[in-house]
């Protein structure tokens, strides 16, 4: 093998030229059977898989999770056994933008990780909130639409946001958050990560655990102000990428030290309000944040397509000691995420290099389709007795999970004595934001509300955030109020209508 550094096509064979294609003469026309011109050019029109439906626009890196607290008390996953350093890949986005949107967007941000354990990969898909806007599946479709594009003009907007809020009161809580500092973070550094979702825990002994994650960031909470996001938003479009990237590749690796909530099984069953509504947090006071690690990012892609545009997370992969509860949400998002995968990338997404597991070795039935390029051989069947691979009960671990019955019917979860959609989006108005992040909570909603929202959804808006509160509810009916009509001089000297009527005048 020559040691040469020459250019080939696909297959490895040497290329004539980098620059000409095979033509009749110097000034013929190009011929078809041009074999390396016809593969750059057909390549090129293929090279962008689907980008994601929401959470397009991400970045991400590469590090280990370290377990430095006990809690193997509560699971059984290796993943958490005191000491164990495993590898991982950490996902970081926005929801509503496209691919090319900017960083700085108001906009909750995905937190998502995998982790290369000796049991198998294990997903864990967050946001930088610890709640979401919906609690059931059968909106999750329409609420990510109603933040996208009109079908009409292809513009994104806010009446059409505020419309589903507004008709949706469990969205309140996670409304809250959006408006207030958290909703422009200054870095993906600089958020935390939560599971949001209820998952399920259990121990050797078999004994179960409802769990929630909280990644809190090491660097400390930092923000950009509206102003600061949209400026920020024209300078550098990339700026949240391009800070993980640039601070890894200094040596400045940015690390989060997981914390858990975690519920006796039993106490879910007579907890005032229903645990698993993803609406929802769990008072601290109840359930305090218990130490377990620390994640830390240390190395850089070497290839943005391959291992973080082509990475594929789920929450179905769950270890043995891990599982997911009776939340609604969670459980859509069981099937929905393979799923979105094997459409976006392919029905062999999983063995893509950045996907497959990488502390244990797979032994799967799944064969044949695109892409395939390992398949099990002979058998190709189970069960067998020619010596294939058999289910192991002693290696799954026990099915566990939770009792349920009843009728089948399409309704809420069934109410308890604190299940209502505004109290706790008004308990973190009024006990957790001070004074000044009050003020920037009133006129980031201000500013958003005035971004073309229309009546009725403007009059709904103002009940909306009465119901969370009723000053914060006055004080935004009164700033809208003082403001409409209002107008930035200079938008308004530079808009197309100016200027097409200065040049009519003309």
């Amino acid at each position: 093998m020559s040691d040469r550094n020459f250019t080939t096509d696909d297959a490895g064979i040497p290329v004539t030229s980098d620059e000409h294609s095979l033509t009749v003469g110097p000034d013929g026309p190009i011929l078809l059977h041009d074999a390396y011109l016809i593969e750059k050019m057909a390549a090129f029109n293929r090279e962008r898989v689907p980008e994601r439906q929401p959470h397009a626009k991400g970045g991400g890196a590469f590090g280990t999770f370290e377990v430095t607290h006990d809690v193997s008390a509560y699971t059984m996953a290796e993943v958490f056994q005191p000491g164990k350093k495993t590898e991982m890949l950490a996902r970081f986005s926005t929801v509503a933008g496209e691919r090319g949107s900017p960083d700085t967007w108001r906009d909750p941000r995905g937190f998502a990780l995998k982790f290369y354990t000796g049991q198998g990969n294990f997903d864990l898909v967050g946001n930088n909130t610890p709640v979401f806007f919906v609690r059931d599946p059968m909106k999750f479709q329409d609420f990510i639409r109603s933040q996208k594009r009109r079908a009409d003009n292809n513009l994104r907007d806010h009446d059409m946001q505020w419309d589903f809020w507004t008709l949706s009161p469990e969205s309140a809580h996670q409304v809250t958050w959006l408006m207030g500092d958290r909703g422009i973070p200054r870095s993906w550094r600089h958020m935390n990560g939560y599971s949001s979702h209820t998952y399920l825990w259990y121990n050797a002994s078999g004994e179960k655990y409802w769990v929630k994650y909280h990644f809190k960031t090491d660097q400390g909470i930092e923000y950009f102000t509206q102003d600061e996001g949209d400026q920020m938003a024209s300078m550098d479009t990339d700026y949240h990428t391009r800070d993980l990237w640039e601070h890894i590749e200094g040596g400045d690796h940015p690390s989060w030290t997981l914390h858990m909530q975690i519920m006796p099984f039993q106490d879910a069953k007579t907890y005032r309000f229903n645990p698993f509504d993803l609406t929802k947090v769990w008072p601290h006071a109840d359930y305090p944040l218990i130490e377990v690690g620390r994640m830390t990012l240390n190395r850089n892609p070497a290839d943005y397509h391959t291992e973080i545009e082509q990475a594929a997370f789920a929450p179905s992969s769950a270890v043995p000691g891990t599982g997911p509860s009776p939340d609604k949400m969670l459980l859509g998002r069981w099937f929905s995420y393979p799923d979105a995968h094997r459409a976006r990338i392919g029905v062999n997404y999983s063995e893509l290099p950045v996907n497959t597991p990488r502390a244990t070795t797979v032994r799967s039935y799944s064969k044949d389709g695109a892409m395939r390029h390992h398949n099990p051989g002979d058998p190709v069947y189970v069960p067998n007795s020619k010596g294939g691979p058999h289910a192991d009960a002693t290696s799954a671990g026990p099915v566990l999970g939770w009792h349920t019955d009843g009728e089948m019917v399409r309704t809420a979860y069934t109410l308890r004595s604190e299940d209502d959609d505004w109290g706790q989006a008004g308990t973190m108005v009024r006990d957790v934001l001070d004074d000044a992040a009050r003020d920037r909570l009133v006129d980031n909603i201000v500013g958003h509300l005035l971004n073309g929202v229309s009546e009725p959804v403007l009059a709904r808006a103002f009940d909306y955030w009465h119901n969370v509160d009723k000053d914060l509810g006055d004080r935004v009916a009164a700033g809208v109020a003082q403001k409409q009509g209002q107008s930035d001089p200079k938008a308004a000297e530079q808009s197309n209508k100016a200027r097409s009527s200065a040049r009519h005048k003309a």
